[in-house]
């Protein structure tokens, strides 16, 4: 462990900020003893407003996005898991995903059900439907992990890719843009009428390309996601596709992948009515995830 002296020294800043980001929970492990604080010998030092200067962030968001990245790096400096540890848990990620995806969507199956569809096995009286909607999920999850390796950036026909692989069952409207207005149930906004979904979809590749830049990156995904939302771009599985987009944005940029619960979908809903309300809710599952690794580790 490190006093906030030895933390000063190592991380060249002043023993007063140590102090100030230990109080504002802001070092990983830290813990007060007594008047003073002790820092984990391994600690990433926080990042602060200046390893942002070239990013326009809110000072709403400086804090957790600065808690976050600080976890990141943390876990960077550790030995990569081996191939078959990554499996076991993406294996275990991959079921809950599945399982919470699909049902909120309206899929029935439970998640030990969706374990064993997973696995090749049928389940007695549940539909074709939902159990080809859990394989065609899993196989759009394997694809966005292969598009991460390769370095795929995110395009119209990428979107689609992914769609088609969620919308297996239904090869008339895979992969193709609505030309029907829809309604979604509960949301207090109408998606954008039929004619202009290709014209929307170009500039929310374009827009978001622009914000990626400027934006930190969860800002920015959590905008790609409200905003694809919103757009509905297909007649039916653009949930399912749009939380994939959302983890194929964040694996590429090294976070984890994130599972929004089904328990959890009123507040999921609720983050369209206003950017702020997403880019915490994305934020939380990835700190969230951040600190299921750090555990394995610590």
């Amino acid at each position: 462990m490190l006093t906030t002296k030895e933390a000063s020294r190592l991380w060249k800043v002043s023993e007063r900020r140590v102090r100030v980001l230990c109080q504002k929970g802001q070092i990983v492990g830290a813990m007060k003893n007594g008047l003073s604080w002790q820092i984990p010998a391994d600690s990433a030092k926080p990042r602060d407003g200046r390893f942002y200067k070239n990013k326009k962030i809110s000072e709403q968001y400086l804090e957790i996005f600065s808690h976050i990245d600080s976890k990141k790096a943390l876990l960077s400096k550790h030995r990569p898991l081996t191939q078959g540890e990554l499996k076991r848990l993406r294996d275990e990620f991959l079921v809950e995903f599945v399982y919470d995806s699909n049902a909120i969507e309206g899929n029935t199956l439970t998640l030990q059900e969706t374990a064993l569809v997973l696995e090749g096995i049928t389940i007695d009286q549940k539909p074709l439907k939902e159990h080809l909607e859990a394989i065609g999920h899993k196989e759009a999850f394997l694809y966005i992990e292969h598009l991460v390796q390769e370095k795929t950036q995110l395009s119209e026909k990428i979107i689609k890719e992914v769609h088609s692989l969620i919308l297996m069952d239904r090869p008339d409207d895979k992969g193709c843009y609505r030309r029907i207005p829809v309604k979604i149930m509960g949301a207090d906004f109408d998606p954008t009428p039929p004619l202009r979904v290709p014209e929307e979809m170009v500039l929310l590749c374009e827009t978001y390309k622009s914000k990626m830049k400027t934006f930190h990156a969860l800002e920015a995904i959590a905008w790609f996601h409200r905003k694809f939302e919103k757009i509905h771009p297909f007649v039916d599985g653009n949930g399912r596709t749009g939380r994939l987009l959302l983890n194929f944005e964040l694996m590429k940029r090294s976070y984890p992948s994130i599972n929004i619960k089904y328990k959890d979908r009123r507040k999921y809903y609720d983050a369209f009515s206003e950017l702020p309300k997403m880019v915490c809710l994305v934020s939380e599952y990835v700190e969230e995830a951040l600190n299921k690794y750090v555990e394995l580790f610590m």
